[in-house]
């Protein structure tokens, strides 16, 4: 490992992979067990170069490419932690994480319970999730919920460049295994990023932007589209408070009930698709532990209940701001 490696050291206006990969060096720069594995993260850096330059500034023994097999690789890692190493590994794209689905439920989230916690598993999975690229079938899809489902997996999905840097660096340190989902439309959505100011606890909720009339909640990629609603609500004299999850195994709810018990109203939205999802499970949550404070029933802006479609047609599956404002009126008029 070359000497003169460094971590980030003052704040810049990074763009969110660029984020992701400082927080990698620095985790890296802190704990030799840190290892990384996937396909094309070495000399290539990765499809969307989030590890670009990582291979040559640790190595190979410590920046692995490994052949085409999600399945190989998360039983690799599993293995890896079981020796005492944390290993982060990166799955390309989210549809290709299915391979490697019965590794990650059936093995990865059990072990730990399975050896009654003196067995832990300090592996991260990194995903890059959504839509918003034009992509075709297996490289755009929005898989967290069957994770979020699973005892024994932490997930969470970053949506500034700031959150990126800290939270895999947390999710790194952390001895459970986190599905760690990237917003690959953000990608290259600069943001400030501040070495010395760390971001909340890992799975803690954040008010992206005070409100009073109707809370507006989302994860990942959707926040900037919530942001948006609310700025263009803000000028027809409606007022909008954004909660970005960052956490949605454990959910953090404390802000989200205290929000929706200030404005009465709330809003869910996800790209995913809307049925028996994180949407369903939010509205069910806050109805039953803030049913009194509500001034309207919680509604769900989602993907709809179809498989992804072509990139040509994701436009129309993808909620938008306009989808966003229309819940909005409907909420406001019950």
């Amino acid at each position: 490992m070359s000497a003169d490696i460094q971590a980030l050291s003052e704040r810049a206006n990074l763009p969110l992979a660029k984020a992701i990969n400082e927080g990698l060096r620095a985790a890296m720069l802190a704990d030799d067990r840190v290892i990384l594995m996937g396909e094309d993260i070495g000399p290539l850096g990765g499809v969307f170069r989030v590890t670009d330059k990582l291979q040559a500034e640790f190595g190979s023994a410590r920046v692995l490419d490994t052949p085409l097999a999600e399945s190989g690789i998360i039983g690799s890692a599993i293995g890896l932690a079981m020796r005492g190493y944390r290993p982060v590994i990166e799955i390309q794209f989210d549809g290709f994480i299915f391979p490697g689905f019965n590794q990650i439920v059936t093995q990865l989230a059990k072990i730990t319970n399975r050896h009654d916690g003196t067995v832990s598993m300090p592996v991260v999975i990194r995903v890059p999730y959504g839509g918003h690229i034009g992509a075709v079938e297996h490289h755009q899809e929005s898989p967290e919920a069957y994770f979020a489902h699973t005892p024994g997996l932490r997930v969470v999905a970053p949506s500034t460049p700031h959150d990126a840097y800290w939270m895999i660096q947390q999710a790194i340190q952390s001895n459970d295994p986190v599905l760690f989902f990237e917003p690959k439309a953000k990608y290259w959505h600069k943001g400030e990023v501040d070495p010395a100011a760390p971001a909340g606890e890992l799975h803690q909720t954040r008010v992206a932007r005070i409100g009073s009339d109707v809370t507006v909640v989302g994860h990942g990629a959707m926040v900037a589209t919530l942001l948006q609603a609310a700025e263009v609500a803000s000028q027809e004299g409606t007022s909008l408070e954004v909660v970005d999850l960052r956490s949605i195994s454990p959910i953090d709810y404390e802000p989200l009930l205290a929000s929706v018990r200030k404005t009465g109203r709330l809003v869910v939205a996800q790209e995913a698709q809307g049925g028996v999802s994180l949407g369903s499970e939010i509205a069910a949550h806050v109805a039953e532990h803030a049913f009194y404070s509500l001034q309207a029933p919680v509604l769900r802006v989602a993907g709809y209940d179809v498989p992804f479609p072509p990139a040509r047609l994701e436009g129309l599956y993808l909620p938008d701001a306009d989808r966003v404002l229309e819940a909005v009126d409907r909420t406001m008029h019950y």
